[in-house]
Parts: C-alpha cells; sequence; structure tokens
C-alpha cells in the first residue's frame, strides 16, 4: 500500500490496470487498497484509478517506518559523529532523524530542540536530557507541529547542529518536503543552526518533492547510503554539499 501511495504521487493520477500490472496484483485488489487509502486520505479514487488526495501533506510515519530500515540505521549511526562538542542540538521528524533520536539514549548533557513530537516524548525517557518542543498546528502524518507558532519557536534558539529529514534531495532543487508548512519549520530550524547535516536514504536522492527547504550550499553534511547513484554523489558535492555514502 505504500508503494502504491508512491506510485500515485509520482504520477499525480494513475489507473487501475496500470497499478494492477506493476504491482503483479488483480484489479480487485488494487481498488480495495485505493479504497482503505482514500479512507486514509491519501488518495483520491478517480474513474477507473487514483489520484493524490488533496489534503495530503504526507505519508503517515507508520508507512515510512519499516522501509529501508538498516539504511536508515547506518545513516543514524554515522550522524552521532556530528555531536562531538555539541551541546544544543535541534531536529526535525521523519523515521531516519527518530531513528538517530533512539541513539541518544545514552547521552548526557545535551538539549534538543525539535518539532517532532514522537520525538520529544521519546527522549523524556532520558532525564539527563534537556527537550525543548515547538507548539503550533500537529500533523497527524508526520508527528510534527508546524505553522507560525512553530516557526516563531525555534527562531528564539541558537543550535549547534541540526538533523534534518526531507523528503528529496535533488542538486538543483535543494531538500524539498511534500508538506510546504513542514518545509518552513524545517527552514527555520536550520537556519538557527551553525551546522546542518540532512539524513536522507538513497530513496530521497534525485527526488523533488513540493516545498523547497534549503538549497544544497546551504547544508553542511548530507548523510545517505550506498545505493545512491554516484552521478548525483558527484553533483551534489560540487554544490558545496560534503556528501557521505554509509
Amino acid at each position: 500500500m505504500n508503494q502504491i501511495v508512491g506510485a500515485v504521487l509520482e504520477a499525480g493520477n494513475i489507473e487501475v490496470p496500470t497499478l494492477a500490472e506493476r504491482f503483479a496484483v488483480s484489479e480487485a485488489t488494487i481498488r480495495r487498497d485505493l479504497e482503505l487509502l482514500e479512507e486514509q486520505r491519501l488518495v483520491t479514487r478517480t474513474r477507473g484509478g487514483a489520484s493524490t488526495n488533496a489534503a495530503f501533506n504526507d505519508l503517515p510515519l507508520n508507512y515510512k517506518t519499516a522501509q529501508d530500515l538498516p539504511e536508515k540505521r547506518r545513516i543514524a549511526e554515522h550522524a552521532l559523529t556530528y555531536l562531538d562538542g555539541s551541546r544544543v542540538i535541534g531536529m526535525t521528524g521523519g523515521t531516519t532523524v527518530s531513528e538517530f533520536a533512539r541513539m541518544l539514549m545514552g547521552r548526557e548533557q545535551l538539549s534538543i530542540v525539535t518539532n517532532a513530537l514522537n520525538i520529544a516524548t521519546s527522549l523524556l525517557a532520558n532525564p539527563a536530557l534537556r527537550v525543548f518542543v515547538a507548539g503550533g498546528e500537529a500533523r497527524a502524518s508526520s508527528q510534527e507541529t508546524v505553522g507560525p507558532t512553530a516557526e516563531a519557536f525555534l527562531s528564539d534558539y541558537n543550535i549547534d547542529v541540526a538533523f534534518l529529514g526531507v523528503d528529496g534531495v535533488a542538486p538543483d532543487a535543494g531538500c524539498t518536503n511534500y508538506d510546504p508548512m513542514g518545509a518552513r519549520v524545517n527552514r527555520a530550524l536550520q537556519q538557527r543552526s551553525r551546522k546542518t547535516v540532512v539524513l536522507a536514504d538513497a530513496t530521497k536522492i534525485s527526488k523533488v518533492a513540493l516545498a523547497p527547504v534549503c538549497t544544497m550550499a546551504e547544508v553542511d553534511v548530507l548523510i545517505t547510503d550506498s545505493r545512491a547513484p554516484q552521478a548525483v554523489v558527484r553533483q551534489l558535492r560540487q554544490q558545496g554539499c560534503d556528501v557521505v555514502c554509509v
């Protein structure tokens, strides 16, 4: 079902027979899956197919969590090397950043500024961490707060390193998100940080989502995995960004 949503997003509008052939299942199965996805407001059923739902902001975390998990964990583990000397870090939401957050449970004397409610809640299990959470409109899909309140909150902090999760990374378009409001919050966090580290598995490379977050020149480090196309990696490096493939 996650791949169906991805196919609909990629095409904008796609027919049932096309989906059935792509995923080697019956058209009846596709129709049942589309019905469930429409109930979750992820797609809109059309005559003979489906299109992106007008209310779509982002895929729910439960759809993303199991995808590319080994790669995401390698990326998260490597991201720990950028904590040295940091006292205040910022984190957006996203599954890879959530994996990174889980690895902070043994840390001390660290302050975390985030708009991700799930990350903030999980980090509270470690009393040695200070957690600052942005308010605002809570997105059910990403479990992040967005909007002017969240942006204003983040603008009050000086952050050593920001760890960003994004939906797309491309040489010309830079880092992008599906949700324009979420993209603005991510940018607010990036602008308050001395160093920006983007965590994005190879499925995000070359992808361009709806709303811009920042240019690649504004990213200090991009951590991705070894599946990333090397030609694109070279183009990203030419933009002034250090790219690490793990």
